[in-house]
């Protein structure tokens, strides 16, 4: 018997119910998964307590890895025992097995674990769009990341550095602050002794930098737009924090006429084209060893809950992942 966190409703973490589930035989266009290691997101907070809605009752989690055990009709990209990986919808990727659709499903190489892939698809393939699709970083730009101790953070701070990109990361410990060095974060900023536009500033002699990623949302919203410099991007992808508020276009105008964007992953990853091209860039990044996927915590599937309690807290750092 399968094993699968299923939710009733919205609310803390409460809320989540471990349980038998029968899994059925894959309808056309899927395939039925044997997961090895499950990913753990901020995302799946916000479907738990209901800030992105779904369809109840329901299950949490988009993003796994594990075998293929077996292809329903009209799959042709994939075969029984094919390992894969995957981040991206229906929601349920917090399960021992499931069946799902083929489409967002990719082979996985050899030289990278189940562990690896379950911990890097969705926060690895957010960093790919962010630096090579949202604002396509070159090399030789500064750029200001927020987060950089967290798992999409840590994925960033190492894929700056291979760029040749000066990253300036916020974080809010010295033990964060130790992590994002280590990983490459060229300066690191603790907001809980500096005030973040102000090193910003004083780092860019004034001038501001081209593109701020924002994953925390309410908190730094506006001094994030107060970072930019003329003409610069404000990409807005995460509300850990809560959601931004309303705000009048004339803030962007008069800090220079600033861009910004509300981007998702499963925008960027909606053509099959897409998602293959972009997976094979994070495969190569991770197993030519530019990049590191820094798993730091690790709970049985059962302990969701729990899991979910510490990265509410902040208290986890780097990459998480559930273990059916």
């Amino acid at each position: 018997m399968a094993k699968a966190i299923r939710i009733a409703r919205t609310g803390g973490p409460e809320v989540m119910e471990y349980r038998d589930v029968d899994v059925a035989a894959p309808l056309p266009g899927e395939v039925r998964v044997q997961q090895a290691a499950c990913g753990l997101n901020f995302i799946d907070v916000y479907h738990r307590n209901g800030t992105y809605r779904q369809p109840l009752p329901g299950s949490l989690g988009l993003e796994a890895a594990g075998t293929v055990l077996e292809v329903g009709p009209g799959v042709e990209q994939l075969r029984v025992g094919d390992r894969v990986a995957y981040a991206g919808g229906p929601v349920g990727a917090y399960a021992s097995e499931r069946c799902m659709p083929a489409a967002p499903v990719v082979k996985l190489p050899d030289a990278i674990s189940f562990e690896t892939a379950a911990a890097m698809m969705l926060q690895g393939l957010t960093v790919q769009y962010l630096f090579r699709r949202t604002f396509m970083l070159r090399g030789g730009e500064t750029i200001l990341f927020h987060s950089a101790a967290g798992g999409v953070g840590l994925i960033a701070c190492q894929w700056a550095r291979a760029l040749g990109v000066t990253m300036i990361g916020t974080v809010s410990s010295d033990e964060k602050a130790e992590l994002a060095n280590a990983a490459g974060c060229t300066h690191v900023v603790n907001t809980r002794r500096e005030n973040f536009v102000e090193r910003v500033r004083e780092l860019t002699a004034g001038r501001g930098v081209p593109v701020v990623y924002d994953g925390v949302g309410k908190d730094t919203f506006t001094g994030s737009l107060d970072c930019l410099a003329r003409l610069g991007m404000m990409v807005s992808y995460g509300g850990a924090s809560g959601p931004v508020p309303p705000f009048a276009l004339s803030e962007l105008s008069s800090r220079g006429s600033l861009f910004i964007t509300r981007p998702t992953l499963f925008d960027y990853i909606a053509q099959r084209s897409d998602l293959e091209a972009m997976a094979s860039e994070l495969f190569y990044m991770v197993g030519s060893g530019k990049i590191a996927i820094d798993i730091r915590q690790r709970y049985p599937l059962a302990e969701a809950a729990r899991a979910h309690e510490e990265l509410e807290a902040r208290r986890t750092t780097g990459s998480t992942i559930l273990l059916p």
